[in-house]
């Protein structure tokens, strides 16, 4: 296990060379410079050109990657052309939690909600119950999540004023566990708008895979042996129908970080995906660059913790 887990990592290295190098050729090749949209016609255009000198923009491309990836490894995405300067990892630090906490909010309300329906959709098929969940299966996938967000805030908050529109916290007054609860309180919406989508894929998935394994060879021995119904779907059952949940949370672990950017704009919640989609529109090269890396490195470790829990629920699978 440690020998394989040692090889993954060790490949990770060229896939993040890759990845680099894919990033950094797409924010060159992009339209403009984060000067465009500051030209003032009062302004002369040398300053401009003189500022663009000092960040080394007029450099050639291979020496600007070589300097922005060796300060990369070092934790130095360099500084921000648009937030006046200011570190790219300051920025991303203070938000970076922000994330985390709404990802794991959305992937805990995926898991409570989806694997339960499924597995009582696939024990109970064409039941009204399992109808339902097809049909908010099918619901959940077709509906974009923007769309989502808009209208649980509509009815939710400015209708019912159950839950607060935007935002993380109510006020700087609030500390200690009333800031968590209202955190908390803050988070659901978004939580739930974000994790929609995948609580829908989940859910198919999950009532499939049990209504495959419950047709086994072995659940049917299982039974005639005369073991309870609970016992053969706890211990034989789930096991074997979690391997492709696992996969699928493995890939959820990068999508969820990475896909909040639309959640987070409609909820107007301070996380890496508003920081991200205001860095693009203000060509903020920077970090756009270091937050897609970011990303990257999510998915990757995404895959790596998916192939380490393969091996825990499957122990048919080694990787000596």
């Amino acid at each position: 296990m440690y020998k394989y887990i040692i090889r993954r990592i060790l490949v990770f290295i060229p896939m993040l060379f890759a990845l680099s190098v894919i990033v950094f050729a797409l924010a060159k090749a992009a339209p403009g410079d984060p000067f465009t949209t500051m030209l003032d016609p009062n302004v002369d255009r040398e300053v401009f050109e003189e500022r663009k000198e000092a960040l080394g923009l007029n450099d050639p491309v291979p020496v600007q990657y070589a300097r922005w990836i060796g300060s990369a490894v070092q934790g130095d995405f360099g500084e921000s052309i648009v937030y006046n300067g200011r570190p790219v990892m300051d920025l991303i630090q203070a938000r970076f939690w922000n994330t985390i906490y709404l990802g794991l909010v959305a992937l805990f309300f995926t898991i409570i909600v989806a694997i339960p329906i499924g597995i009582y959709s696939a024990r109970n098929p064409y039941s009204m119950l399992d109808y339902a969940a097809t049909g908010f299966g099918f619901i959940g996938l077709a509906i974009p999540n923007f769309f989502f967000g808009l209208l649980a805030i509509y009815f939710l908050s400015i209708k019912l004023g159950w839950f607060p529109p935007q935002g993380t916290v109510s006020g700087s007054e609030v500390s200690g566990f009333q800031e968590f609860v209202d955190r908390m309180h803050h988070m659901i919406l978004p939580g739930i708008t974000l994790g929609l989508a995948s609580t829908a894929t989940y859910m198919r998935y999950m009532r499939s895979e049990v209504l495959d394994v419950l047709g086994s060879d072995y659940i049917r021995t299982a039974k005639a042996k005369g073991m309870t119904d609970h016992n053969v779907l706890y211990k034989h059952t789930l096991r074997n129908a979690l391997i492709p949940i696992i996969t699928l949370m493995g890939f959820e672990f990068g999508v969820l970080v990475g896909g909040a950017v639309i959640t987070e704009r409609v909820f107007n919640y301070p996380g890496l995906g508003t920081l991200f989609l205001d860095a693009i529109i203000n060509r903020d090269y920077p970090i756009v660059m270091a937050l897609t890396l970011i990303f990257g490195v999510f998915i990757l470790v995404g895959n790596l913790l998916a192939d380490i829990f393969y091996s825990i629920v499957d122990p048919r699978i080694r990787y000596d």
